[in-house]
């Protein structure tokens, strides 16, 4: 899991994360493609996914090195990503970076240009994130996260995401980097958009626990301070996330819901408060 933190502090750590999508037949030979990449900016393997449900072949390698200190500011955030783009040819300096603290991104779909770096690959996204978690800290309660079995009951997870934006991919990108830290097969199920926020739900998957474990074990991977307590209903569990105050853009509240296995997906008109 990544560790992200988008305080906005003058030295925030930053983190640069390379992910590489490749056609080959195992995980051995997804690394090895990967490896030359690796290789050249001093990065390590963070994890390597398959992807076959989605596309035959398909494997997922991602590469984390840190960044150079700086701010969670979008200019910060971005010049990283342009910075490691020229590092990589001049060819890559022209992509476009996006920015919604707390990370910006640029995306490569080209697999002629991709494949210049990582043999095989498809598709590249280059992404710098601030500091330690994945939300800025806010002054709640805090506490361990509790064990995870491996065997027992299960659970489906389910997050909502309200971002501030005025366009829907600004929303997307935020949402599914939230949702990669907790799952591999996390999938967007709805979109909403309620100006000035875009509202992304997202379905996790099952996740090993009862549902109550599950979301503080979720809330605690994600970091951060101001979650709100536990509410329990039946067998169901809820536990949301707010920001302090209102961003100008970025993540403004979350919400992380798990029922018991066989429960229905999450749906786009769910309750994450935005604060005002």
């Amino acid at each position: 899991m990544r560790d992200n933190d988008p305080a906005m502090a003058a030295d925030t750590e930053l983190e640069l994360l390379i992910t590489a999508v490749v056609g080959a037949a195992d995980e051995a030979g997804a690394r090895a493609c990967c490896e030359p990449l690796r290789h050249r900016l001093g990065a390590r393997v963070v994890e390597c996914l398959d992807c076959s449900d989605e596309e035959p072949g398909c494997w997922s390698v991602m590469l984390g090195r840190p960044g150079a200190g700086g701010s969670a500011h979008p200019g910060a955030l971005s010049r990283a990503v342009r910075t490691l783009l020229r590092e990589l040819g001049p060819e890559f300096a022209r992509l476009r970076v996006s920015c919604e603290p707390p990370t910006a991104w640029a995306v490569l779909d080209d697999p002629e240009l991709v494949q210049q770096l990582v043999s095989g690959g498809e598709r590249l996204l280059v992404e710098c994130w601030a500091g330690g978690s994945a939300l800025p800290t806010g002054g709640a309660e805090s506490e361990p996260a509790p064990a995870v079995p491996q065997d027992g009951p299960s659970a489906r997870l389910s997050l909502l995401v309200d971002v501030v934006t005025d366009r829907r991919s600004g929303a997307e990108w935020p949402a599914r980097a939230l949702a990669g830290r907790l799952s591999r097969g996390a999938e967007v199920v709805g979109c909403q958009e309620q100006p000035p926020v875009v509202r992304v739900a997202l379905d996790l998957g099952e996740q090993p626990g009862e549902p109550a474990d599950v979301v503080v074990w979720a809330s605690r991977v994600l970091g951060g301070e101001g979650w709100s307590r536990v509410r329990e209903r039946e067998r169901s569990a809820v536990r949301r996330w707010s920001a302090p105050e209102s961003p100008r853009s970025g993540i403004a509240a979350i919400e992380l819901a798990s029922e018991p296995d066989g429960a229905g997906r999450a749906a786009a008109t769910g309750t994450a408060e935005v604060s005002s």
